[in-house]
């Protein structure tokens, strides 16, 4: 039942989070070091979906303005004429992870460039930081954040009630916003600038998951979880008088204030026993529709109701679709038609079997009719079709018994809204994907909807490991929910995530080096085996047998030739094997939970790491020698690798702020290690193929490197470091894994914690490192230059603009200075990469620290938003120093 699976998979998302979590920072120590940069192109490796979206939002001023958030994977804006998302917060970087998480997004009701978000992942210790609402003017473009006095929790309990966060649509400098925690109603009158606590709100929530939760996860009080204005009671420029709030409190979960938030009070005559998940007006008919649940979500859920409040009266009818006594689940997924006053719809988002159920009601929940009908059990007759023809493997290859079909209508359906504008257009989101459907109002007059995914752009998948085979398919991924992939073209969806068996997680993969297509992967499943091999380099996979004992799937290593495998499983200790684990023996001379990774020439060397000791077994795993090295990461946040070709070229990142903390190499298997003076902080590292001219692997990290986080790249062995992402292009934590391509040089694909597998390419085909810091180059810039001018989105007196500048001469350049006039006039307002100046129609742009250094033939790139008017030409000519660059 896919119910506990996905349960089960998101605790251990979050445990695998809280051990990976980047420590807080210590001073720098180590003395800054020259880096260069390289421009990248960045895109996701295709796979569509892969997690939870529990809030949808249209925009209902302006005609296709919708956006989505994700619980750990930001936040996205949808793209009419292509019919895909944008990200909006791959800006947000490592020590600020947790904004990643989104609890609440608000679209301005009245300024449709305007668009919030309430960001934070967890409430409980294992996000360190408090929460932000952040503030776009230009549609999440670019941000601005005010940091709260409290946490907030996009990935807790509850988080598909909603909307907490709200903006007034008569005077929008007005925002109010839910807060979990006990922390009650927060307001802002300065469009979200300033937010202070609504002293007078009378209950600040008492619902909790589970009380005996002593992680602090299920534990914590849900609070204030939703707030609708009523637009009838306001006029353009003045404070809306009515509004609605929604309290996590069975006894008392609905609150109004007549009078624009200056008092409050309970809803009289409401129902008990259920907390409202959703709280939506209807103003045409006066009337606010309520979804009750009796558990807060978006698992749980047994029982719940429908009742609709009409706001002139007072009267509550229970319009439920079917008897409580019927259900088994709780109700969500609250919408009402704009265009068609009295249609309103809702799901049974914890329905999991067979299957959840959408209901519509066109008489404001008089009568109602449902997706999918009984006609004789177990056979369903349903109103819609489902092409999933995109993203097939949405099936998930599965072939089940009646009731039960495949792909599933969905499950966690806590979202689902009808387009303000287009009755005929609805979306909702489930624990995978976005669903929605073009022809709605086929289910009014008995004729079949269709439902597709509507979801192309938004990647959501958390990363555990990445590998990249010298033959067959380019990238091979383990991921969390939908257990991992076999990427034969990053820019296609695969057919079908990996299967026999199915993991709810994969924890970890390898192949063999000089034999790629012998492939193992290990992960979590409830009942079943935690291992499984493919001969053909993962297009078919067949499960080995578990030792005694485990209860998930750990780390695991293939020898180079693929004749024996290491597994270090959680639940027991080390194991091995010779052939594809059809019986496994302890490995001796190891700690049970180390990490096991395999030498890439030697079919007998394997190596391990635990608490600061490294391992080194030369028999296959049978036994295992504690390396004497000492200084390395006391704990277990490593993660560790060996060169291909190369016999015991072993490197190591990892560590944490109050200890040793950075990357080492050893190239005697471990014997003695040396730790790379110039690198801060590293928490991952891979190889690629190597630079032209070079004859060792490129390095790639997630790393603190001069005082920078990025992602970072060396083709002298560590020597330099060349920064290959930037500013807009950071993704949150990045720390589980990474890896080049063996077959295309600069390469690299990066492991996110909910923006699914990023993968950059270089525009530097030279292969140049970075800075030599004992031969600098020349101080100021000389020689050619050029210029690629580009804007990348354009809205009413706004836009965002992307520029590379080349050094086309023949020396480096250890600062640049680019200049241009606008001639229309334009005006910067926010730029990153780059610190740029304006003077009347002049504008400055000049570099950062970490990319002042630019090869010849390399490339740099920064980006700005700015205002226009009337319009918006590139510029004409642009300077470095006294060279005028050519325009591309």
């Amino acid at each position: 039942m896919r119910r506990t699976r996905i349960l089960t998979a998101v605790l251990a998302l979050a445990a695998g989070l809280l051990a990976g979590t980047p420590p807080a920072l210590a001073a720098d120590s180590t003395a800054k070091v020259p880096l260069a940069a390289d421009t990248y192109t960045w895109r996701n490796a295709r796979i569509d979906g892969g997690g939870f979206v529990p809030g949808i939002v249209f925009n209902r001023k302006e005609r296709n303005l919708a956006y989505a958030r994700t619980d750990i994977g930001g936040a996205y804006r949808w793209q009419e004429s292509s019919k895909t998302w944008t990200p909006l917060l791959d800006s947000v970087g490592w020590d600020d992870w947790g904004h990643t998480g989104v609890v609440s997004l608000a679209s301005d009701p009245v300024d449709p460039d305007k668009v919030y978000a309430a960001v934070g992942t967890y409430t409980n210790d294992w996000d360190p930081k408090n929460g932000a609402v952040m503030r776009s003017s230009n549609r999440g473009a670019s941000w601005q954040k005010t940091v709260l006095p409290f946490k907030l929790g996009g990935n807790m309990p509850g988080r598909g009630m909603g909307e907490r966060l709200a903006v007034d649509p008569h005077r929008n400098s007005v925002l109010y916003l839910g807060a979990p925690s006990g922390k009650g109603l927060w307001r802002s009158t300065d469009s979200g600038v300033s937010w202070s606590q609504v002293a007078n709100f009378p209950n600040v929530g008492n619902y909790r998951q589970d009380p005996g939760d002593t992680s602090g996860y299920a534990s914590d009080n849900q609070g204030v979880v939703w707030v609708t204005f009523d637009e009838r009671t306001g006029t353009s420029g003045s404070a809306t008088q009515t509004i609605y709030v929604g309290v996590a409190d069975v006894q008392n979960s609905v609150y109004r204030s007549t009078d624009g938030g200056a008092t409050w009070s309970r809803l009289a005559g409401q129902p008990t026993g259920y907390l409202a998940h959703k709280g939506v007006l209807d103003a045409a008919n006066g009337y606010l529709y309520l979804a009750y649940s009796d558990k807060g979500g978006p698992y749980d859920g047994g029982k719940g109701q429908v009742w609709r409040y009409a706001t002139a009266t007072g009267a509550w009818t229970d319009i439920s679709p079917v008897a409580e006594a019927d259900t088994y689940y709780g109700f969500s997924g609250l919408t009402v038609d704009r265009q068609r006053p009295g249609t309103v719809m809702a799901t049974a988002y914890s329905s999991w079997w067979p299957d959840t159920q959408i209901f519509r009601s066109t008489d404001s929940g008089a009568t109602w009719t449902k997706a999918w009908d009984y006609t004789s059990y177990p056979n369903r007759a349903n109103r819609y079709t489902m092409d999933v023809s995109s993203s097939p493997w949405l099936t998930w290859g599965a072939n089940p018994s009646p009731p039960e079909q495949t792909p599933k209508l969905g499950w966690m359906t806590e979202s689902l809204e009808i387009d303000p504008f287009n009755s005929d257009r609805m979306m909702y989101g489930t624990g995978a994907t976005v669903y929605g459907t073009e022809n709605l109002t086929n289910w009014d007059s008995g004729g079949q909807f269709t439902i597709r995914p509507m979801v192309q752009g938004l990647e959501e998948t958390a990363v555990n490991d990445l590998a990249s085979p010298p033959s067959g398919a380019p990238l091979l991924s383990a991921l969390g929910d939908v257990g991992g992939f076999r990427h034969t073209d990053l820019t296609k969806v695969p057919s079908m995530m990996f299967t026999s068996p199915n993991f709810t997680t994969t924890t970890s993969l390898d192949f063999a080096e000089t034999n790629p297509n012998t492939v193992v992967r290990v992960g979590n499943l409830d009942s079943g085996p935690h291992i499984a091999f493919s001969t053909d380099n993962g297009a078919n996979w067949f499960a080995g047998s578990d030792p005694s004992g485990v209860s998930g799937g750990g780390t695991v290593a293939a020898a180079p030739d693929g004749s024996r495998f290491v597994w270090s499983p959680a639940g027991t200790g080390v194991q091995y094997t010779t052939g594809f684990g059809s019986s496994w023996s302890a490995s001796s001379g190891i700690p049970a939970g180390a990490i096991v990774e395999s030498d890439r020439v030697d079919a007998k060397t394997f190596y391990g790491f635990k608490s600061g000791k490294f391992y080194v077994s030369t028999d296959g795993g049978a036994t295992f020698t504690a390396s004497a090295a000492t200084g390395l990461p006391a704990g277990d946040s490593v993660r560790f690798k060996a060169v291909p070709g190369v016999k015991g070229d072993v490197w190591l990142a990892g560590g944490a702020a109050d200890g040793a903390y950075g990357l080492w190499h050893s190239t005697n298997s471990g014997t003695s290690w040396t730790k790379l003076a110039n690198v801060d902080q590293a928490d991952a590292i891979g190889f690629g193929k190597a630079a032209p001219g070079a004859s060792y692997q490129t390095l790639y990290t997630s790393a603190k490197i001069g005082g920078v986080r990025g992602i970072f790249r060396s083709t002298d062995k560590g020597a330099s470091w060349t920064r290959v992402n930037d500013d807009a292009h950071q993704w949150g934590w990045t720390g589980a894994a990474i890896t080049g391509d063996p077959r295309v040089y600069g390469r690299v694909y990066v492991s996110t914690n909910g923006r699914g597998v990023i993968y950059g390419d270089t525009s530097d085909t030279g292969g140049g490192g970075g800075t030599d810091p004992t031969d600098p180059p020349d101080p100021t810039p000389s020689g050619a230059c050029a210029v690629t001018y580009k804007i990348t989105n354009q809205w009413s007196g706004g836009f965002q603009a992307d520029v590379q500048l080349t050094n086309t001469g023949s020396s480096a350049w250890s600062g640049w200075s680019l200049g241009w006039t606008f001639a229309d006039g334009q005006t910067v307002s926010q730029a990153w990469n780059a610190t740029v100046t304006q003077s009347g129609a002049t504008v400055t742009a000049k570099n950062v620290g970490w990319n002042a250094g630019v090869a010849a033939g390399s490339s740099v790139s920064f980006g700005f938003t700015g205002s226009w008017s009337g319009t918006n030409a590139k510029p004409a000519a642009f300077e470095v120093g006294d060279q005028n660059c050519t325009v591309l």
